[in-house]
């Protein structure tokens, strides 16, 4: 009896081990589970997946490119901005043919989930990524990340002339002196977590002082360069505008100085960027190696030597040598899964700011 019990428990783990075999792309079979494939270079996982992409395409194209020749997987990219993939993606719900979502900041992520419509990440995955940098959730993971900063005239102001707090941009001192981007995700992200550090209140309230002393710029880059230029003291940006422009020529950026809050300040937020896979994917082997490839040592090194002079935050693979170290930056502590967008556009539309 021991030897039939054997020989049928034999029989089933064979063809358990079929069946995630053929489920991996496409029927192309695999020899390494969803949770190992991407790890080495002789790992193949076939077939085809799309992925809806907010993320710079240049970075994104390299992530594409590395695991491409890893797996074999063929990826096709559909390229929009975090807001317009996440409504479309919401809106295909169960018939998206989107099988992976990468955004820029965290809360297009958060509406995908709180639409139901992530599947969990595998745990193989999200052991590669500390707890501060993906949702209490699981249901997608962070990928890398940006901090808040402001970058300021230098040959206007003095470091310690400074705001100690971004709440102070809010006070009479900073009227018409500062510019910011609020119609880009990127800077509804920063007042996200300023929601869900301070409230609702205390979020009404520097918003409408943000009202009465910002001047609005069209994109963090062209904010930047209005401070360059002397149009204005200074601009709320992410910091890789900054890093990015001086690795080129600089000559949006040659007159201007990053200065970052630290001290768990709103303004010293760090922005998630999101890596979800889909519960429709249709290839979600793929789709979960794919995740695994980018926040793994390979997808890290993307960051840390290329030109997008974002953090590296997993698979503890350091950040580009140019930046302040993520240690250094003493970012609060925000939960990316509990980042609301749509209450964010609700508060600035109400402070005439959208």
């Amino acid at each position: 009896m021991k030897i039939r019990a054997n020989a049928l428990a034999g029989i089933a783990l064979a063809a358990s081990a079929a069946l995630s075999l053929a489920a991996c792309g496409n029927g192309t079979a695999s020899s390494a589970s969803p949770e190992s494939a991407g790890s080495a270079a002789s790992t193949k996982v076939g077939g085809e997946i799309t992925v809806y992409n907010a993320q710079h395409d240049t970075l994104t194209k390299e992530w594409v490119d590395a695991f491409t020749k890893e797996t074999g997987v063929k990826v096709t990219i559909r390229q929009g901005s975090d807001t317009e993939l996440s409504n479309q993606i919401v809106q295909e719900g169960a018939a998206s043919p989107a099988d992976v979502f990468l955004t820029e900041n965290s809360p297009a992520m958060a509406q995908v989930e709180n639409a139901g419509l992530f599947a969990d990440i595998d745990k193989a995955t999200a052991d590669q990524v500390p707890a501060a940098y993906r949702p209490s959730t699981n249901k997608w993971t962070g990928i890398a990340a940006r901090s808040t900063v402001l970058v300021y005239d230098k040959t206007k102001i003095s470091e310690d002339k400074l705001p100690k707090s971004m709440l102070d941009l809010a006070k009479p001192e900073w009227k018409g002196r500062w510019a910011a981007s609020p119609s880009g995700a990127d800077f509804q992200a920063i007042v996200a977590a300023l929601l869900e550090q301070k409230g609702e209140a205390a979020t009404t309230e520097w918003l409408k002082g943000m009202k009465e002393n910002f001047k609005a710029y069209k994109g963090n880059s062209t904010a930047m360069k209005a401070v360059n230029a002397g149009e204005i003291d200074a601009a709320l940006i992410y910091h890789y505008y900054f890093y990015g422009d001086q690795a080129k020529t600089g000559e949006n950026s040659n007159k201007v100085t990053p200065y970052f809050f630290k001290n768990q300040d709103p303004g010293a937020f760090l922005s998630v960027s999101g890596g979800g896979v889909l519960k429709s994917a249709k290839n979600s082997a793929a789709a979960q190696a794919f995740i695994k490839f980018i926040t793994g040592k390979q997808g890290q090194e993307v960051l840390k030597n290329g030109t997008s002079f974002e953090y590296a935050i997993a698979s503890n693979v350091d950040s580009n040598a140019k930046l302040v170290p993520i240690k250094d930056l003493q970012a609060p502590t925000v939960d990316p899964a509990k980042l609301n967008s749509a209450k964010v556009t609700d508060l600035m539309t109400k402070a005439g700011l959208l």
